[in-house]
C-alpha cells in the first residue's frame, strides 16, 4: 500500500460518552502563548516532567477531582462553547448504524501512528479534538443551567482568546448529560489524526487487563445549533496546469466554463461554482452536482482526473491573498466554496469521506486550556 495514500480511520461503536476526567490547566499567561507549543515539543518523553515542574511553580492547576468541563472561549468575535471530556474510543463499531463519532476526511497512517508516539511518550492528551454535533433541547436546558453559575475560572489568555470554564461533578447532572448524549452523533470538525492516534493507542493496550487510560481521549462537543464554529473553505494552488487545461477538462465533463473578470469571477463563488485563475485571466466553472455532492469532491474525484496536464502538486491556502500569491501560468489557484455543516455531516452519514483538507473550522481553542493526563487518569467502569 502507498504510505503515502489516505485511509478511513476506525469507526467508535456507541453509545457517545464523554467521561469526566481531572484536567491540568496551564496558567493564563501560558496559555495562548508560543513558547507554550514549544513546550510539548521534543523531546516528548520530558514533557510530563517539565509539566510538573510547572505544577510547582505554580503554572499549572491539576484539578483534585475529575470533572466534565463547560468550556466557552470568544475570538475574533466568534464565541463558541462546549462539553469537554475524556471520549470513550474502546469500541469499534461493526454496522454503519452503530457509529458514535463520523470523520469527514481520511488520515496518513504514518502522521497517526507518529501522534500516538508522542501522546505515549508525554503520558498526555495535549489538547481536545473538535466534535459538533446538533444537541438536544434538554441536552442545551442543561447546559445553559451550568453557565448561569459563576465560572469556575475566566481570564483571557495571552494570544488574547476569552475564556471561561465550569468544572460539574454533580452525579445527578453527569449522569442526566450522559443520557442526552448517548443516542447520539458527533461529527470530527478538527483532530481527525488525533482521533485515529487514540485509536491506535487503545490498540496498543487493549490486552492489558481492565479499564486503561488509553479507552479514552480528550474532546470537546460544540453543539452546532446553539455555538457554531465558522467552516470556512480552503483554497487550492494546482501546479503544472493551465486554464486551457481546466477548460478542457470541464468540457470533457459537459461542465460550462466561462472567461470572466476578476471581481465578476470572485462573486460567482458559491456553492455550486469554482472561481479559477492563473494571475493573469480569471474564469468561473459552473458545477454539475448530486444533491448531497460537495464541490470540493467534484473538483478532485471528476476534473481534477480529468485534467490533460498535471497536476504535478496541489497547495492549500486558508485565505484568497495566499491561494493568488501562487497562481501565475503553469500553475492555477482556484478558489473553493466552504460546504455547509449539514452538507459534511450528510457526507459522513453517508460513509463517504470528503478529500484532504476539504473544511475550515474555526476558531479553535488555545492550546494548555484543558489538558488530560495519561498518568493520573482514572476510567469510571467499563
Amino acid at each position: 500500500m502507498d504510505a503515502t495514500a489516505l485511509v478511513t480511520p476506525p469507526y467508535v461503536a456507541g453509545p457517545l460518552r464523554l467521561e469526566p476526567f481531572p484536567a491540568l490547566m496551564l496558567t493564563p499567561a501560558r496559555v495562548g502563548s508560543p513558547s507554550t507549543g514549544r513546550a510539548f515539543a521534543r523531546p516528548y518523553k520530558d514533557v510530563s516532567a517539565r509539566l510538573l515542574r510547572w505544577q510547582e511553580r505554580g503554572l499549572v492547576t491539576a484539578d483534585p477531582e475529575p470533572a466534565l468541563y463547560l468550556h466557552e472561549y470568544t475570538a475574533n468575535g466568534i464565541t463558541v462553547r462546549g462539553l469537554v471530556g475524556a471520549l470513550d474510543v474502546s469500541r469499534r463499531a461493526a454496522r454503519a448504524e452503530d457509529r458514535a463519532v463520523l470523520p469527514h476526511e481520511g488520515i496518513h497512517p504514518v502522521q497517526a501512528d507518529e501522534l500516538a508516539d508522542r501522546m505515549e511518550e508525554m503520558q498526555l492528551n495535549p489538547a481536545p479534538i473538535l466534535l459538533v454535533h446538533h444537541g438536544s433541547r434538554r441536552l442545551r436546558g442543561l447546559l445553559a443551567t451550568i453557565a448561569a453559575r459563576r465560572p469556575n475560572r475566566e481570564f483571557t489568555d495571552r494570544g488574547g482568546q476569552e475564556h471561561r470554564i465550569w468544572a460539574e461533578r454533580s452525579p445527578a447532572a453527569l449522569a442526566e448529560i450522559a443520557a442526552e448524549l448517548a443516542g447520539g452523533r458527533a461529527l470530527i470538525a478538527d483532530g481527525h489524526h488525533r482521533y485515529a492516534a487514540y485509536l491506535r493507542l487503545q490498540r496498543r493496550q487493549a490486552t492489558a487487563a481492565g479499564r486503561r487510560p488509553t479507552d479514552l481521549g480528550l474532546a470537546m462537543l460544540v453543539d452546532h445549533a446553539d455555538t457554531p464554529l465558522f467552516l470556512g473553505p480552503i483554497h487550492r494552488t494546482l501546479a503544472g496546469t493551465s486554464l486551457e487545461d481546466l477548460r478542457d477538462a470541464t468540457e470533457t465533463l459537459g461542465l460550462a466554463f466561462h472567461d470572466v473578470a476578476q471581481t465578476e469571477a470572485v462573486h460567482a463563488l458559491s456553492a455550486a461554482r469554482l472561481a479559477a485563475t492563473d494571475g493573469e485571466r480569471w474564469a468561473v466553472v459552473h458545477l454539475v452536482m448530486e444533491a448531497d455532492e460537495a464541490a470540493v469532491e467534484v473538483l478532485h474525484r471528476r476534473i481534477v482526473p480529468a485534467l490533460p496536464h498535471g497536476p504535478t502538486s496541489i497547495a492549500y491556502h486558508h485565505s484568497v491573498d495566499e491561494a493568488l500569491a501562487d497562481a501565475r501560468p503553469g500553475s492555477i489557484a482556484v478558489l473553493m466554496p466552504a460546504p455547509s455543516v449539514d452538507l459534511v455531516l450528510k457526507v459522513a452519514e453517508a460513509d463517504r469521506l470528503l478529500p484532504e483538507k476539504a473544511t475550515s473550522f474555526q476558531p479553535k481553542p488555545s492550546l494548555g486550556v484543558l489538558i488530560r493526563s495519561l498518568r493520573d487518569a482514572a476510567p469510571g467502569p467499563s
